[in-house]
């Protein structure tokens, strides 16, 4: 009897490995991860009075940088559109990304009479799933069953109705996370309607049904109009498949017929899928938990959502001065750059880098018609990502044009807000406020000086390239203004007045979100000069000094101020906001790496399965930084320098792990022990004297023996 059990105990084992072993990255992958929001104050850092942002990513289907990002909307004017915490589902929307905007063309299947001002549906979590390229869900007040998939350009919507009900899709284009402009909706044939909706762009839609459309009226309640599509009833599940474009309704047709006409709802499920696993599987892990490797996964699948295509099957788009144009290259939206240049672009350039390319030239397609290289939000990060990503061997787009733009941004006053003074100071001034709270608005003069220093490196790096001798050397001697708001007596970076003189009743505690930082305080802001930190070293007195600052950044306790965006504190330290996402890494440039992977580990381990439900990050995903840090730290590399084509090494999670590049060759990184210091570094049987890898060595595709204790 017991060799008879423990024989049945070896099978079981045998065949939990092999389960496993089959397993493919999208079964890791939980499209749910990072919807939650936290509410608990030992996670938030402070007693919430309001939500507090969450990652605020959206758990519908899509596949990577599509056009279509296919998802459900809880609640309109809120991140993405959908927050876990929400009882009520208001429809399906078309677009979507996590910064309050987009949630396009929302549409909700209904029956019976229809109230413009009330027509949600009450779910339960328990009846809902989410894979990569697939989200299902019911809807308690209808009794419907929807299900969800896409490609790059199109939606494919399947609702199951209960026998006999009424078949409605209430298509509510008045409604989207922006300001709605003007829309249109319309029955062309028995089974085609088209349309549009305008907010700042003007996406046009063509729809298909396999039920009979019966007729397109409104539902009315005092100025609300709500378009109704009624159709005839038949014993199979109603399916609309949807055709995108933002150039045209006859654009978005082609779209359809190219990319979904005459496939099934499975089918097309079965390639979002397949997608997904070509991409995801560009990197294999082995070792780890199955917690880890599904943390993992879902980082790297959520990494690959934005930027979003815009231009359709045909090549055509609609430039920002409003001309549809044809340049033979993918057109997409800007990155999240103050977010995502930080790493998530990086990664992109690793994995799909002619995903990439076709970003740059989308972006300098853009400058030319505007006069300046486009950005986002803050800063001037196109540098760093344009200059990162040519000196990483992406060189398919005009690198002359990108640099004159790039030279013109940082020499002439447009992108970047308050250049001329920063180009004659050396530092950007701060108003003299004498009473600021966290959402007093001026200048953000220190963040501003301190990214524009970094963003002057990358230019400068790039016209070393060019041999441009002379801007190489003014831009690299105003890569060191962060020197300038740098107070010895304090050892902060801080904010200057118009004369010289220190900003009065100063707190380093403080969180601003445009006053003197840019959303963080000045103990998130004052270590940041990636492009040179033995000179930010050399300011302090000795680098025993430097560590004991360092040292208090991550345990001087938060002081319970209450911001939405700046939560998930190790100290000081905040990993729910990006400004200070590279600070683990201080202690590498006083020898002491060890300490640094105390709080990589930290992070990795505690962030990002966060509150009741394990599904909320510290804060925002951003368009995927957040998860893109921790796929780098996972794999025990990351890009400290975002415009310099090399990476810091770590200790990483898992004990094996193999990228597949686009040069046909795979790189491989083993860790040996499992200790946080770092004993041994070899490549290719080389040891590395530095704890550095360039991307060059990284991309001759050998194998990076990582040895610990």
């Amino acid at each position: 009897m017991f060799k008879k059990n423990l024989l049945a105990v070896g099978m079981f084992l045998l065949a939990t490995q092999l389960l496993v072993a089959q397993k493919k990255p999208t079964d890791y992958v939980n499209p749910l991860l990072g919807t939650a929001t936290l509410w608990d104050a030992k996670d938030l850092g402070f007693v919430p009075t309001h939500r507090t942002w969450g990652a605020e990513v959206f758990p519908g289907s899509s596949v990577p940088n599509a056009m279509v990002q296919l998802t459900p909307v809880t609640q309109f004017h809120s991140g993405s559109g959908y927050q876990y915490e929400d009882t009520v589902i208001y429809g399906f929307a078309h677009t979507s990304k996590g910064h309050w905007n987009l949630c396009n063309v929302p549409l909700m299947p209904a029956t019976g009479t229809i109230d413009a001002g009330n027509y949600q549906s009450a779910y339960r979590h328990q009846h809902e799933t989410a894979h990569p390229g697939y989200y299902q869900v019911y809807l308690d007040r209808y009794g419907i069953n929807a299900e969800l998939t896409s490609t790059l350009r199109c939606a494919f919507h399947k609702y199951t109705f209960k026998p006999g009900a009424d078949e409605e899709v209430i298509a509510n284009l008045a409604m989207s996370n922006e300001r709605v402009r003007s829309w249109d909706i319309r029955k062309e044939s028995d089974h085609v309607f088209t349309g549009f909706q305008q907010t700042g762009e003007k996406i046009y839609f063509y729809g298909i049904a396999n039920h009979k459309i019966a007729k397109i009226d409104s539902a009315k309640k005092d100025r609300l109009i709500v378009p109704v599509i009624h159709f005839k009833q038949e014993d199979k599940p109603l399916e609309l498949q949807i055709g995108f474009s933002f150039v045209s309704i006859k654009n978005a047709k082609e779209n359809l017929e190219k990319e979904m006409a005459g496939k099934s709802f499975d089918q097309v499920r079965k390639e979002a899928t397949e997608n997904w696993n070509q991409l995801l599987s560009k990197i294999s892990v082995d070792g780890g938990t199955e917690r880890q490797k599904g943390i993992f996964y879902s980082c790297l699948y959520r990494s690959f959502l934005w930027p979003a295509l815009r231009s359709d099957v045909n090549g055509d788009f609609t430039d920002l001065s409003g001309r549809v144009v044809n340049k033979g290259f993918n057109y997409y939206t800007e990155p999240s750059l103050w977010d995502d240049y930080r790493n998530k672009l990086i990664l992109l350039g690793l994995l799909s880098p002619k995903v990439t390319t076709d970003v740059i030239k989308s972006l300098i397609d853009k400058g030319e018609i505007t006069g300046f290289m486009p950005t986002f939000f803050h800063g001037d990060h196109a540098s760093v990502f344009i200059t990162g990503s040519y000196l990483r061997g992406l060189k398919d787009f005009d690198v002359e044009a990108a640099y004159r733009l790039m030279l013109k941004n940082a020499t002439v006053e447009g992108t970047r807000k308050y250049v001329d003074e920063y180009n004659t100071k050396g530092y950007i001034s701060e108003l003299d406020v004498a009473n600021p709270v966290t959402e007093t608005v001026t200048k953000a003069a220190v963040t501003k000086t301190l990214e524009y220093a970094y963003d002057d490196y990358a230019v400068a790096l790039l016209a070393r390239q060019l041999n441009d001798t002379a801007n190489y050397r003014m831009l690299m001697k105003r890569s060191r203004n962060y020197k300038n708001v740098f107070n010895p007596a304090n050892r902060f970076l801080e904010g200057r007045l118009a004369n010289g003189d220190w900003v009065k009743n100063f707190n380093p505690y403080y969180p601003y979100y445009e006053y003197m930082y840019r959303e963080a305080n000045a103990w998130q802001s004052s270590f940041f000069a990636p492009q040179d930190m033995p000179g930010l070293i050399s300011l302090y007195p000795n680098k025993r000094a430097f560590e004991a600052k360092v040292d208090s950044l991550f345990s001087i306790p938060w002081k319970g101020y209450e911001a939405y965006n700046i939560s998930g504190f190790i100290g000081q330290y905040c990993q729910g906001n990006q400004p200070d996402h590279s600070y683990p890494f201080l202690y590498y440039f006083i020898g002491k790496q060890e300490k640094s992977q105390v709080i990589l580990d930290s992070i990795m381990n505690h962030f990002y399965d966060l509150g009741k439900y394990h599904l909320a990050y510290a804060g925002m995903d951003d368009a995927g930084e957040m998860s893109s840090w921790y796929v780098f730290n996972a794999m025990g590399f990351y890009p400290f320098s975002p415009a310099d084509p090399q990476y810091i090494v770590s200790v990483p999670l898992f004990n094996h792990i193999r990228i597949s590049l686009a040069n046909g060759k795979t790189y491989s990184i083993i860790k040996k022990g499992s200790g946080k210091k770092i004993s041994s570094l070899n490549y290719d049987g080389k040891h590395l004297k530095e704890y550095a890898i360039a991307d060059k060595a990284l991309k001759e595709g050998k194998t990076l023996e990582i040895g610990t204790q």
